[in-house]
């Protein structure tokens, strides 16, 4: 079996072909040719394995973006790598966007050439070792429904593995959407109680009468419309555990007849005069500071103390970045399901995007982000354009020189010009001076000294 690296070299010149042909086999490659974009998809049906593409972008018929997505229609592509002419920071973001590994400007750098590709190809190795680690390890990414192999989680599932057992009333705080409920349920299904019943209410969603009437039930003519003795949720919850989401939207009244049961363990329900005895675990969550809720006067110092006994802090995901590919994963393989798309995977520009944005809205809006992109994938691989423009950087702005950095101005210098094209595409970057360098062809070295030479090494490091 032939061990050399495969390499499907795509371009509508035969002389190029055949050029490239002879060097990549000189540099250790098996070389498979294809004159056109319509005789490579063709070869690519029939070929089982292939380690990466270089194709031409600018082909009559069928050109290099174009032969790029209807392959990954097929079959989840290999690295693949545009080669172009036609050199411009627009088309250079096209084609990083819809998924491309690679953009190289002709006439090609021989030198560089065996460089990229064997870069290329390490990083598709340490992919797939990658994948066949996450496969191994998979049945320790997951604790009770929560996904996460970083160390900020790791130290939540042993927290909730040393709490859960006992019945100390635990505060759960963080972000929106950092998965306290999940927590929660956790707790629950961890401990003694879990055969018992877990009973979730969100205080924030109920007028303070309609919420103590929840808690602690009612009875009959206790208030208008109270047509029947009610069982309160600390009764439905007896021998299990009550959840009370956004704890501090509770009014200091309610508050202080929560406290009165954590301490006594009876209530009384609205309206009622016997006293009620429960067993009832107390989990709160909460995405506020409730120390600073008591120095406003607004929580009571008393029940803060009995409820966060065990306080267990939820991350938010850019505490946890590590996470985003196993919870990518796990959120495509769910809705790939729910929705019958046949999406399998996602690309590497995507991932970065994913792990470059800040996340205000956590897991949650993470999860939604991916829902949204499988509905809309019309391949078999999530690519940046299936992402919201807030998350890719691609909400239109507008550049110094106008859309689409138009740099050719006439009377500007070959300097003026090359200063314009190399703010436009740092600031299209957010000042990435990796994907900078990649996006203008040239390496981060030598991005650093047109930096320099052109005096704008300055004008970055003030940006930071």
């Amino acid at each position: 079996m032939d061990k050399r690296p495969g390499i499907l070299v795509v371009d509508d010149q035969v002389n190029t072909l055949r050029v490239l042909a002879l060097f990549l086999k000189d540099n250790g490659f098996l070389v498979h040719k294809a004159l056109g974009g319509k005789r490579a998809l063709a070869l690519y049906r029939e070929m089982p394995h292939l380690d990466v593409i270089l194709s031409d972008l600018k082909m009559p018929g069928m050109d290099g973006l174009t032969l790029f997505r209807k392959m990954e229609a097929i079959k989840k592509t290999p690295p693949f790598i545009i080669m172009t002419a036609y050199a411009t920071v627009q088309t250079a973001i096209k084609a990083l966007k819809a998924g491309v590994t690679d953009y190289l400007i002709k006439p090609l750098n021989f030198e560089e050439l065996p460089l990229t590709l064997a870069k290329v190809l390490k990083q598709k190795e340490m992919s797939r070792e990658l994948d066949l680690l996450r496969r191994q390890v998979g049945q320790n990414t997951s604790f009770q429904g929560m996904i996460g192999q970083s160390e900020t989680m790791l130290k939540v599932f042993e927290l909730i593995k040393t709490v859960a057992p006992t019945d100390a009333p635990v505060l759960i705080t963080g972000e929106t959407g950092s998965g306290k409920e999940l927590i929660a349920k956790s707790l629950h299904k961890k401990s003694h109680r879990k055969d018992g019943p877990m009973v979730s209410i969100n205080c924030a969603a109920l007028t303070e009468s309609l919420l103590e009437a929840q808690l602690f039930g009612h009875k009959k003519g206790s208030f208008t419309g109270a047509l029947k003795d009610t069982m309160g949720l600390l009764e439905k919850a007896d021998q299990g555990t009550l959840f009370l989401d956004e704890i501090d939207k509770m009014s200091l009244a309610l508050q202080a007849k929560l406290l009165r049961f954590l301490e006594e363990k009876t209530f009384r329900p609205v309206g009622g005069s016997q006293t009620k005895n429960v067993d009832v675990r107390i989990i709160a969550a909460s995405n506020q500071d409730l120390a600073q809720h008591i120095r406003q006067g607004g929580f009571l110092c008393d029940l803060l103390y009995r409820i966060e006994v065990i306080k267990i802090k939820a991350p938010c995901l850019k505490e946890r970045k590590e996470d985003i590919p196993l919870l990518c994963k796990h959120f495509l393989e769910h809705y790939a399901r729910h929705y019958r798309k046949p999406v399998n995977g996602i690309n590497t520009p995507c991932l970065e995007a994913l792990a470059n944005y800040h996340w205000p809205g956590n897991v949650r809006e993470l999860k939604n982000c991916l829902a949204r992109a499988v509905i809309l994938s019309r391949s078999k691989t999530i690519k940046p354009d299936d992402l919201p423009a807030k998350i890719t950087g691609s909400a239109q702005k507008k550049p110094h020189t106008g859309p689409g950095f138009n740099l050719a101005m006439p009377g500007s210098s070959l300097k003026e010009m090359e200063t314009s094209l190399i703010q436009n595409t740092m600031e299209h970057c957010k000042g990435n001076k990796s994907l900078a360098a990649r996006m203008l062809g040239i390496s981060r070295k030598g991005l650093y000294q047109k930096l320099k030479r052109l005096g704008l090494e300055s004008e970055e490091r003030n940006k930071r």
